[in-house]
């Protein structure tokens, strides 16, 4: 779980910024690779490696 939350933090500490201090002025950078492509896919691995985690049954015998 511990990875899992570990994508997911990486994930919105990569989404966030971008703005511009002036609201007058429009900054690009808000579109670029990190924020769009990027975080989001990491996000949502992060999101299938805590599921993962959940249903996972550690005490699941193996024959």
């Amino acid at each position: 779980m511990a990875i899992g939350l570990a994508f997911l933090t990486l994930g919105f500490v990569l989404m966030s910024g971008g703005g511009s201090d002036d609201p007058n002025v429009f900054n690009p950078e808000i579109y670029n690779f990190r924020r769009i492509r990027l975080a989001p896919t990491l996000v949502l691995i992060g999101l299938g490696i805590e599921v993962y985690a959940i249903l996972l049954n550690p005490h699941k015998k193996k024959n």
